[in-house]
């Protein structure tokens, strides 16, 4: 059974949908399963912002099949870890935990980089296009550190 990794923003366009095409990139389909979720559901069923397209496909990934869906407490027994973006979504996705198990699950996208400290992915979709740049490189560096230490417990 593979790992499932589900990684959450607000509205599930911008961060997370970056986060998961990252993160899948970087470890291997049969052992693991990354998918993203918003803590809201203004663009359910949607594409990823096309901000977060441009960005993705400059750096060799398609995020285009994604579609956005909201976050429910179903998740937290689907999901082996969940990765937050900022303090809102933690809070949020936190507030639907049914017990102590489900809230180890959750941890902020950034601890890895700043262990403990969580620090916030900005959320780009109000900022200048050069933001999800600063995001994209944000997401993929914590992302490489995550999926070291998920092949690592894997082995």
């Amino acid at each position: 059974m593979p790992v499932r990794i589900l990684m959450v923003c607000l509205g599930n366009i911008c961060r997370s949908p970056l986060a998961e095409g990252i993160l899948e990139s970087k470890l291997p389909r049969d052992k693991f399963r990354v998918d993203s979720a918003g803590t809201g559901n203004y663009h359910s069923g949607k594409q990823p912002d096309q901000r977060s397209i441009n960005i993705a496909k400059k750096r060799g990934l398609d995020i285009t099949m994604q579609r956005a869906r909201q976050f429910n407490a179903e998740d937290f027994s689907i999901y082996d870890h969940i990765f937050v973006m900022d303090h809102s979504n933690y809070r949020d996705v936190m507030l639907l935990a049914p017990d102590e198990k489900s809230r180890k699950k959750v941890s902020y996208l950034l601890d890895a980089l700043f262990p403990g400290e969580n620090v916030d992915v900005p959320d780009p979709y109000f900022g200048l296009e050069n933001g999800f740049e600063t995001v994209y490189d944000m997401i993929d560096e914590s992302c490489t550190l995550i999926a070291e230490k998920l092949l690592k417990e894997a082995e």
